[in-house]
């Protein structure tokens, strides 16, 4: 696997990164292992996770698909993702062969992240994390309270680089500039929602990221699973055990006239072409040359395995000017 590396951090990684928002919310631990075994033999070394996946995930997962709405079944499940990896990383002495992200949900204030980050690394069972991330952008602390959060746990050094999720091109550069403002160590690393559907970091967040040399590690290179073809326009007739059972809200990303329409493209292309759609859609993400690594998730091996092909592929320039037509 090509490996690269992240932005000015200098952590070096494949293509292909494993998120790990199913572990204890879709997959039990037996599973979680296996996927973790099978990353690291195919030279998958970044695991990505977060405080949240395992919690309210968690408890929406088990009250739509397996029927069960009881608080002690879904205590036990908080915090499932982390717990799960802390296990693994103990059992197989590897720690230093991951590349291991973390996130913290809200309240970005410096008191509350640092007391985050010791609950995180309390449940992953490591003394430090790689990188960790704000999950998502808090409106409610002010910026400068937000980077100094971040600059006081790297130079605590429970934290190797500061990142954040789902943040908007004016959302970084407001954190970039406080930072450099200030003195603080900047933001490092991004990861945004990026598919063939959702395309809305390419004309300002990915050259922003290039020109602050900021790591790009892109999430949900299949759309929530909505390019697999599998969802029609009826809401009411969700999959069981797919994302939008899981998390119904999804569907407000991806349900649209248009983008149907370009799944119907997806796959047409992949019955002429001889190559599975999901891999071409994965293999598409890989092609831009401003993501550094792209995160698949998995409920098995052969899941991860699609993953691997799409790195491995022979993708062709004019396979992608073709699907880049279809944004």
């Amino acid at each position: 696997m090509e490996v690269r590396t992240l932005g000015s951090t200098g952590l070096r990684v494949g293509r292909i990164g494993l998120g790990c928002t199913t572990f204890g919310r879709e997959i039990d631990e037996p599973a979680c292992f296996a996927i973790m075994d099978h990353a690291v033999a195919n030279g998958i070394t970044l695991f990505d996770t977060a405080e949240a996946y395992g919690g309210a995930e968690a408890k929406q997962y088990r009250k739509n698909y397996l029927g069960i709405d009881d608080e002690r079944e879904v205590s036990a499940e908080s915090h499932s993702s982390e717990k799960i990896i802390g296990r693994w990383l103990q059992s197989r002495a590897c720690r230093d062969r991951i590349v291991l992200c973390t996130k913290v949900t809200t309240n970005h204030t410096p008191q509350h992240v640092a007391e985050a980050i010791d609950a995180s690394l309390e449940r992953l069972q490591t003394d430090y994390v790689d990188i960790y991330m704000f999950h998502s952008f808090d409106a409610e602390t002010p910026v400068e309270e937000r980077v100094a959060a971040l600059d006081r746990v790297v130079r605590s050094g429970k934290v190797r680089h500061a990142g954040c999720s789902n943040y908007d091109a004016a959302q970084l550069r407001e954190s970039l500039d406080a930072s450099r403002h200030a003195g603080l160590r900047p933001i490092e690393v991004i990861e945004p929602n990026y598919n063939l559907l959702v395309r809305d970091i390419e004309p300002a967040t990915l050259p922003l990221c290039r020109e602050n040399s900021v790591g790009v590690m892109s999430y949900s290179p299949l759309g929530a699973g909505f390019l697999s073809g599998k969802y029609t326009p009826d809401r009411g007739a969700f999959p069981q055990r797919t994302r939008f059972h899981v998390i119904p809200g999804h569907a407000d990303i991806y349900f649209s006239d248009r983008n149907f329409a370009t799944v119907e493209k997806l796959h047409a292309f992949a019955d002429r072409v001889g190559v599975p759609a999901l891999q071409l859609a994965i293999g598409w993400v890989l092609q831009n040359p401003a993501v550094d690594t792209v995160l698949a998730g998995a409920r098995s091996t052969t899941h991860l395995d699609n993953a691997i092909a799409a790195e491995a592929l022979d993708f062709p320039g004019e396979w992608y000017t073709e699907m880049n037509s279809w944004g």
